[in-house]
């Protein structure tokens, strides 16, 4: 029995309270970078909470506000409610 591949979307389209994996990350390698110190790596587990121009997430146990630009650069999978 073959599953189906675990879409992917940009962070902003996360529903609050969901969470999702940190699969893949867009942008320069600067932005990249930053965003990795700020615990957004590839395989983070990423809790959205709140937000649609600004969201505001929590990683490794942080809440950080992410503008609209930097949210759609973060490339999550939706994990089932299970996973988390």
């Amino acid at each position: 029995m073959s599953s189906a591949p675990i879409p992917l979307s940009p962070l902003c389209q996360l529903p609050a309270g969901r969470t999702g994996r940190v699969t893949r990350l867009t942008g320069d390698e600067g932005f990249c970078q930053r965003i990795r110190e700020m615990g957004f790596g590839e395989a983070a587990l990423v809790t959205k909470i709140s937000g649609s121009s600004t969201s505001l997430c929590l990683v490794n146990g942080m809440r950080i506000a992410l503008n609209h630009g930097a949210a759609m650069s973060i490339l999550v999978e939706h994990l089932p409610a299970a996973a988390r």
